[in-house]
């Protein structure tokens, strides 16, 4: 892949930057580690990434859970010891990427990161979400220092209600991983109810985790912040997992839109020999102890372990049709009947920006 140059701080945006720092944003059980893998992000040439393909902020997720912070509570019932506590978190996960992205930059590389949307919204966002009231001193708590060499004013859009500046997120090139939210909802809760059965989540931990990520509000937020950015001449690609798995020569296309190489790209590995990703998410950190260790490979396991059992793709993750209503009746008999409508009604509401999503997703 050729070299690339930095873009400038200005004038440069989310959605159409040079990409030199590509950012995916995905959602849980949306097939975005096959897409690495057909990708083939560690043999990429010129292109660094930490061993989870990114996830740099999945340290705050956990952080806060453990620390008992509720982001569905209201603002007012916050004290300024906990705001300063998320704060903190979110500073951190910051800081490491940044400390990646400067590496990258030394090494004339391009920095790649993969994150879940709502790992990267203010608590403030769930608040106004779930109330409708925008808090601006609520949101100003949570909001991290980004580095002046991005830019050293900081706005902060009206459709902007994540950690970052305006300019900091226009330094990123974007793109989109969605799915069927009959296919990645049910998915979510059966990965935490696995969670839950070797203690690493609670009960309440089951249902606070699996809910809040149940919705594609916070993926549709930033494609849409990204086409209200100046200059945008093409809106920032989106891949839907059907396509991924049924017609997997659609990421030709991302790699056009990327800048990433097409000749790497795998279909099918078969290397036995290959270290697994879940192990490699649990041991990266040289600081962290052996109880750590374990506790992140077990939970890596359970969300990797489709992909690390397979030599490719495989098809039948993806139904070619999807019955909401037929599927209440299994979610009812597998979940139980109040979770089973929770999963429906989640699916129901999320169907709307979904649509959105995938009429603008790059198609074969």
């Amino acid at each position: 892949m050729a070299v690339i140059d930095l873009p400038q701080a200005n004038g440069t945006n989310g959605a159409h930057a040079d990409p030199r720092r590509i950012l995916l944003i995905s959602i849980p059980r949306t097939a975005s580690n096959l897409l690495l893998k057909i990708l083939n992000i560690p043999k990429q040439p010129n292109l660094l990434t930490s061993p989870k393909g990114g996830y740099f902020f999945y340290p705050a997720f956990l952080e806060n859970a453990a620390a008992g912070l509720q982001f569905e509570k209201p603002g007012d019932q916050w004290t300024k010891e906990e705001k300063n506590k998320a704060q903190e978190s979110f500073q951190k996960c910051l800081d490491s990427l940044e400390e990646w992205s400067t590496k990258a930059n030394d090494e004339n590389q391009v920095m790649f990161s993969k994150e879940h949307a709502y790992w990267m919204f203010s608590p403030a966002a769930l608040q106004e979400h779930n109330t409708g009231v925008h808090d601006e001193e609520f949101f100003k708590s949570f909001r991290v220092n980004t580095p002046e060499k991005y830019s050293e004013t900081k706005t902060y859009s009206a459709s902007n209600q994540t950690i970052f500046s305006d300019e900091y997120l226009q330094s990123w090139k974007m793109a989109f991983i969605i799915r069927h939210p009959a296919l990645a909802w049910p998915s979510m809760y059966r990965a935490m109810l696995k969670l839950h059965a070797v203690g690493m989540i609670d009960e309440d931990g089951v249902k606070g985790s699996s809910f809040t990520h149940m919705t594609m509000k916070w993926t549709r937020m930033l494609y849409d912040w990204c086409l209200e950015q100046p200059d945008a001449p093409v809106a920032p690609p989106v891949i839907d997992a059907h396509d991924l798995i049924h017609h997997p020569e659609v990421v030709l296309q991302l790699c056009d839109q990327l800048g990433l190489d097409k000749n790497v790209v795998q279909f099918e590995w078969k290397d036995k020999n290959e270290p697994k990703k879940s192990l490699q998410w649990a041991t990266h950190n040289p600081d962290a102890t052996a109880e750590e260790v374990k506790f992140h490979q077990t939970g890596a396991s359970f969300m990797l372990s489709t992909l690390e059992e397979s030599t490719g793709i495989v098809k039948d993750k993806a139904p070619e049709t999807i019955d909401i209503e037929a599927e209440l009746v299994k979610w009812k008999e597998e979940f139980g009947e109040e979770v089973g409508l929770l999963v429906y009604q989640a699916v129901k509401s999320s169907m709307p920006d979904y649509e959105y999503l995938t009429a603008r997703r790059l198609t074969v």
